[in-house]
């Protein structure tokens, strides 16, 4: 068998491996579960691949990113590996050839999302294959205690009883302590502890800043003007990345913007575009980032404030992976505060709101106490909140924890819903006079319900318009198309439908319980994360990296002596070597705090060129005020 060295020769043209990679190889090379802790651009996907080469049969890898997953099955097609994916977008017929494949052998590594596991073909066809060992991609993901839990991450224990001889590469960027520990419990077969490798999270080509901005957009042009070459702009919401996109374009910084919301050719042609430097910016939401292998990123600015530091710390890592300097900013103000504490109470409304969607739920499908069981619903969220008056954040929020506590089953597709651009002005719009009444109907519907329609692709639900019109989905959907083939509007179809399924029977709201371990215990780790966010962003006393390293539990780190509060603080230092005795024994005359006339300076028996050097010194670095006379401490 070839070493792991040769297997890395031949297919990467490295000569040895980097970091951690070794060990984490062959120990899980040698049957071993096995959990990795590298930091972002740290070379996670070498330790599975290399290994899946070495063993036989396939290596499964489980990953919550589509695009990734693609990205990484085209890369090792193109070095002569036998890799494949399975994902939503998939006919039956390919999933069933894709998976016979692995059977077969003619797969090494075959990646899945972690929404496939509970499938019936999946289960049946895995256990006639030979799996050489299981990698969980994200393994942050699999636990309550993670900022990006994902419930769906549950299911890899019972693949672990299909599979009990095929050990587990777990793998993460951001986990802290108590995550790390976490990982392990809910991944364990419980026959042998994991083994632990963990690389330094310090970056030391990365210098991590705070600047407080009141006003953030003339912030960050002046830090764009300042700092040259490739950079990413991460702002909270969709409209928002539009907005600071044309912004930028406008003060003369070439930019483009990425969400989730967008075609997929659309965004396909954006990200090569910023990655073939033929746009210096791209301004994007979260959804941006992921598997973007882009070494020569020098800037990573966040326009707005992420809800965890460990989303912070993975967005801002895609800064400088070649290992030259770059610059990690964070612009803040008093308004991110009070944003961030709201998150908590639009994440965890009360109990008794809880309740009341549920009801709300029940009326809105008209399932009575004691009925309901297994049945599965399609969910419009617009017209559930225009009928019972809530709001969508809230409502999300509501249904997740009744998805967490077992009473339902809530399947998001936010991003699979329809979508429409108008194509035309407003001013144009109105000067259309072809239209039939029921056109007219949908463009009304549209234009009351959705706002931004002119500058941006909106989501919108085909059976809240058709209700609003007195129509048929059907009818809007085709009355949309035509409109779409009259160049009006630009419309993308629905691909899937939110739905809901009843776990339980439905019970009185009064009955529902939601225990501490689903609600009490994870708002509270929620807020604590929120509140380390807002830690790092208002602590200007401790050296930023290694905030973020004592987050993740390096409690061994050093000061980085390039972050904002380093350079203050060696400012400050520098400013106090340069002060000359003379300057020094004013100073102390002063420390009581009170106004001192001039006069009171011959005290100090000073010769007077030597006194007036001292207070021109002092009044030019701040750190004396005088007026009609009199000096005081600054």
């Amino acid at each position: 068998m070839r070493s792991y060295r040769e297997v890395l020769r031949q297919y990467w043209g490295y000569d040895d491996f980097r970091g951690i990679q070794r060990e984490i190889i062959e120990s899980i090379g040698n049957g071993h579960d096995t959990l990795g802790l590298m930091p972002t651009g740290g070379g996670k996907s070498i330790t599975f691949q290399v290994p899946a080469l070495c063993s036989e049969g396939t290596c499964i890898v489980i990953t919550p990113l589509i695009a990734l997953m693609k990205d990484q099955v085209q890369n090792l097609r193109r070095h002569g590996i036998r890799a494949a994916a399975i994902y939503s977008g998939l006919s039956r017929e390919e999933i069933i050839i894709t998976l016979e494949n692995c059977i077969f052998g003619d797969i090494k590594i075959l990646y899945v999302s972690p929404e496939r596991l509970s499938s019936e073909i999946f289960r049946t066809k895995l256990r006639h294959m030979k799996v050489s060992f299981i990698t969980v991609d994200e393994a942050h993901c699999i636990s309550q205690w993670g900022y990006d839990f994902r419930p769906s991450y549950l299911q890899i224990a019972d693949i672990r009883k299909d599979l009990p001889h095929a050990p587990v590469l777990a793998l993460t960027a951001t986990a802290t302590p108590q995550v790390v520990e976490d990982i392990q419990d809910k991944l364990s077969s419980g026959q042998e502890t994991f083994n632990v490798f963990k690389m330094s999270f310090e970056r030391k080509n990365l210098a991590y800043v705070v600047r407080r901005a009141t006003d953030k957009r003339e912030e960050l042009i002046h830090i764009l003007n300042s700092v040259k070459g490739c950079a990413i702009v991460y702002a909270r919401s969709r409209r928002r990345t539009k907005e600071v996109s044309d912004m930028l374009n406008e003060a003369g910084i070439s930019a483009t913007f990425y969400h989730a919301g967008l075609d997929s050719t659309v965004k396909d042609e954006r990200q090569k575009d910023w990655q073939n430097d033929k746009v210096r910016v791209m301004v994007a939401t979260n959804a941006f980032g992921m598997g973007i292998d882009k070494p020569d990123v020098r800037l990573v600015l966040h326009i707005d404030c992420p809800d965890s530091l460990e989303a912070y710390f993975q967005e801002a890592g895609r800064a400088g992976r070649d290992g030259r300097k770059a610059y990690a900013v964070l612009l803040y103000n008093e308004a991110d505060r009070r944003k961030l504490d709201k998150r908590i109470s639009d994440t965890f409304p009360e109990k008794d709101y809880i309740r009341k969607v549920y009801e709300h739920l029940a009326y809105f499908y008209e399932v009575g106490i004691g009925s309901g069981y297994h049945a599965t619903f399609e969910f419009n969220i617009d017209d559930f909140c225009h009928k019972f008056r809530h709001f969508p954040i809230q409502v999300d929020s509501a249904l997740k924890i009744l998805n967490r506590a077992g009473y339902i089953e809530y399947t998001e597709e936010q991003d699979n819903q329809a979508r429409v651009m108008f194509t035309v002005s407003r001013n144009d719009l109105y000067r259309l006079e072809n239209n039939t009444p029921n056109e007219e109907k949908v463009i009304t519907a549209l234009l009351r319900n959705y706002g931004g329609l002119f500058v941006d692709y909106n989501f919108i639900d085909e059976s809240f318009i058709a209700s609003q019109c007195g129509l048929q989905p059907q009818q809007v959907y085709l009355i949309l198309k035509s409109l779409g083939q009259k160049h009006i509007l630009h419309f993308i179809p629905q691909k899937k439908t939110p739905y809901v399924r009843y776990l339980q029977r439905r019970e009185d709201p009064e009955h529902i319980q939601i225990m501490p371990a689903v609600y009490e215990e994870r708002k509270e780790q929620f807020r604590l994360r929120i509140h380390a966010m807002i830690d790092y962003a208002t602590n200007d006393t401790i050296c930023r990296s290694r905030q973020l390293l004592r987050y993740f539990g390096e409690e061994d780190s050093h000061d980085c002596k390039q972050c904002d509060v380093c350079l203050s603080q060696n400012h400050g230092k520098t400013r106090e070597s340069t002060m000359t005795a003379e300057a020094k024994a004013i100073l102390t005359l002063l420390s009581d705090g009170k106004p001192h006339h001039i006069t009171e300076l011959r005290d100090i028996q000073l010769p007077t060129d030597s006194l007036n050097a001292a207070l021109d010194y002092l009044f030019k670095e701040e750190h004396i005020h005088m007026e009609d006379g009199f000096i005081t401490s600054v």
